[in-house]
């Protein structure tokens, strides 16, 4: 299994983290300024931000070292569990936000609003190109459901997320400037942690499913099973396991039953030509029998699943 190509990605990591950086230092000065909760919650995921895209960078350096004698996979798990960690950072951001916001909603204090709305708009920009800093590597990468990079993922998800309440913050701004209404800004204070909470769930649920060996998205393993079987010189596919190393790397375990006399070096250049052409899947480990092995029988260990051409 070969380590990630991440020079380019890395790259546009550090470029990501310096801009990000820039935006917390504004966002933290004028939410002082202004007064404004909605720019300071904003400020605090810009922070919670830039620790994600320095997790994420650590962890595709390390992903990219070679297997050794410890690791036979290499390191590529450490991408699922920066996203994991991520996903948490995301949840506690939530949470602050909100508890912040009830105790502005008690307490409403007088905002700046057209300073705001300057702070707000400049951050939005730096955000923006951020998103297309990295989503143009996740966009150049992707190879379909299943090889979708989960750390560029939950990294570009943070940025997102700020873009987002970057605009919820400019509409909180132009409202205050309107009419006066300062308990707008703890209402956007909410609605931006919940869409950062949506964001967190997502990401945690699809890195939780790699580190329970859950069969990729988009992939299903009766389909797997069934185009297998109807390769010339397979009898029945069983024992079949469909997993992730990482969100890059599927893996394919299976036992098949084959015809007597079959060229066996033939027949396996065949399934995975197939495996690889029609699933995206490379890495497959796959034992040849002349009849199936019984449920529970040593190499065999879960049930039998027989699929007939």
């Amino acid at each position: 299994m070969q380590p990630h190509n991440s020079a380019g990605i890395q790259r546009r990591f550090i470029f990501s983290i310096g801009l990000t950086f820039l935006i917390f230092i504004a966002e933290v000065l004028g939410g002082l300024w202004t007064g404004s909760l909605a720019l300071l919650s904003d400020s605090a995921h810009v922070i919670m931000d830039i620790l994600a895209l320095g997790m994420s960078y650590f962890a595709l350096r390390l992903s990219a070292r070679p297997p050794d004698d410890r690791h036979s996979f290499g390191y590529h798990r450490l991408e699922v569990l920066a996203a994991l960690a991520n996903g948490l950072t995301l949840v506690l951001i939530a949470i602050g936000i909100w508890w912040e916001s009830y105790l502005r909603w008690q307490s409403p204090e007088p905002v700046k609003s057209l300073e705001m709305l300057v702070i707000a708009i400049a951050g939005l920009v730096v955000n923006l190109v951020v998103v297309f800093v990295l989503g143009g590597e996740t966009h150049q990468h992707e190879e379909g459901p299943a090889h979708r990079d989960l750390n560029l993922r939950g990294a570009l998800l943070h940025v997102i997320g700020d873009a987002v309440s970057s605009v919820g913050v400019i509409l909180a701004a132009i409202i205050i400037a309107a009419t006066g209404w300062n308990w707008v800004d703890p209402l956007v204070s909410v609605l931006i942690g919940g869409i950062i909470a949506v964001s967190a769930y997502r990401l945690l649920r699809s890195s939780l499913h790699i580190l329970i060996e859950g069969v990729p998205e988009g992939l299903s393993t009766q389909k797997i099973g069934a185009a297998m079987a109807l390769v010339s010189g397979v009898q029945d596919v069983h024992d079949l396991h469909v997993w992730n190393i990482c969100s890059g790397h599927v893996s394919l375990s299976a036992h098949i039953v084959i015809n007597n006399g079959e060229n066996q070096a033939s027949l396996m250049a065949n399934l995975k030509n197939h495996l690889d052409s029609d699933f995206g899947i490379e890495h497959t480990t796959i034992q040849f029998e002349e009849t199936a092995c019984a449920q529970l029988e040593a190499g065999c260990g879960s049930p039998v699943t027989t699929l007939q051409r």
